[in-house]
């Protein structure tokens, strides 16, 4: 028995949710996909403690403890509901790709590390813009892109923000700091 198969029980003691469909045991989506988003959440957890000490020793100590406490609890609403169910790599790319966007605005619309939670990227407050910062960051690892490169050429265009925006600087001090190393 996989340890990941004992897992969902785990999750209905401590959760109150069902997250397994088919009783207490999981299928091998559903085993493949906490894994995946098991190791994310930890990516973006170790982003958030590494970005936080750094702000905690650049003197703006409230920045960096809620930080750190956001990546403590980041992507929680992933384990349950229709996020659970339909929030997946094989759902996006199949015939059930609206049930993956409706998803994606489920989660988008309710978790405050993201832009269309604020209406705009450029309402987002600090603490977030960094807990996004670490989840972007989380992601160019785990799918072998450049976060500097993504950033200019992606989320410039999706977010409509401009290298000289407010926004934009925000972003790219989080991502420096981050990355130890400035952001030409």
């Amino acid at each position: 028995m996989s340890k990941l198969a004992v897992r969902p029980q785990i999750l209905k003691r401590s959760m109150g949710v069902e997250v397994a469909a088919n009783g207490d045991k999981m299928n091998a989506s559903d085993e493949r996909y906490l894994k995946a988003l098991l190791r994310h959440i930890e990516h973006v957890r170790d982003a958030c403690l590494l970005l936080g000490e750094r702000i905690i020793e650049s003197g703006k100590e409230n920045l960096g403890i809620r930080l750190i406490a956001n990546g403590q609890i980041h992507d929680c609403s992933k384990f349950w509901g229709e996020e659970w169910s339909y929030l997946r790599p094989e759902i996006c790319e199949s015939e059930k790709k609206n049930l993956f966007e409706m998803a994606q605005r489920q989660h988008t619309s309710t978790n405050p590390h993201h832009p269309e939670y604020w209406g705009g990227i450029e309402k987002m407050p600090d603490v977030y813009l960094a807990e996004m910062v670490c989840d972007w960051y989380a992601r160019s690892q785990e799918q072998g892109n450049d976060l500097r490169a993504w950033i200019k050429d992606r989320a410039t265009k999706k977010f409509g923000m401009k290298v000289q925006s407010k926004v934009y600087k925000e972003i790219k001090y989080f991502v420096d700091i981050l990355l130890d190393q400035s952001f030409k």
